[in-house]
């Protein structure tokens, strides 16, 4: 059995040694290039460019938003312009209502010994005449509304639509409303469906 030197001992203890720092850098990780010069500008560029798209992204998420909203006031605007030349066209409990108390007024102020004819106007031509009139003014305001509805798109942004139900919702307010304002002021002025004639 041969015995080693202490330099030969020494040689190989250095050479595992170098093993091992070769060991050691190969498993180091490369620290990453620092960006600079051109590189640095376009990397500064893409990111502009990227806050911008996403700055157009949220106006435009903002203008449809905007958009929605308005769409949605016109939505109910001529949905209650409807709602109120229906009501213009069979009555409400506000008109009924009226007319029960115009009826009772005229009772309390007909003596019992006046003419049938006075009897007939005081006691049901006034609260039928009431009943028109509450009729008449629901008609208006469902002709006023629809028509702001139909006019509020000339009044707003510039080439900004209105969505085609909104029109055609609107136009049978409008519609509606026409139709019980005419009813309503032949009611009131008798001429459809007047007294009847007391002799």
């Amino acid at each position: 059995m041969g015995t080693k030197t202490v330099d030969e001992a020494g040689a190989e203890s250095g050479t595992e040694a170098k093993r091992d720092e070769e060991k050691v850098d190969v498993t180091k990780t490369e620290a990453p290039e620092e960006v600079t010069g051109t590189d640095a500008e376009a990397v500064e560029d893409t990111t502009a460019d990227d806050i911008e798209d996403g700055d157009e992204v949220l106006a435009e998420e903002g203008a449809g938003q905007a958009e929605g909203a308005t769409g949605v006031g016109q939505g109910a605007g001529a949905v209650v312009s409807v709602a109120l030349g229906l009501v213009s066209l069979t009555g409400g409990w506000i008109g009924t209502v009226a007319a029960a108390r115009e009826t009772l007024v005229g009772q309390l102020q007909t003596s019992s010994n006046a003419g049938v004819a006075t009897q007939i106007k005081e006691v049901y031509g006034d609260a039928w005449q009431t009943t028109a009139l509450w009729a008449g003014l629901f008609a208006l305001a469902a002709l006023v509304i629809g028509v702001v509805v139909l006019a509020r798109p000339a009044f707003g942004a510039q080439g900004r639509t209105q969505a085609p139900w909104i029109k055609s919702v609107s136009w049978a307010g409008v519609a509606l409303g026409v139709i019980g304002l005419l009813l309503a002021v032949l009611k009131y002025t008798d001429a459809l469906l007047g007294l009847p004639s007391a002799s």
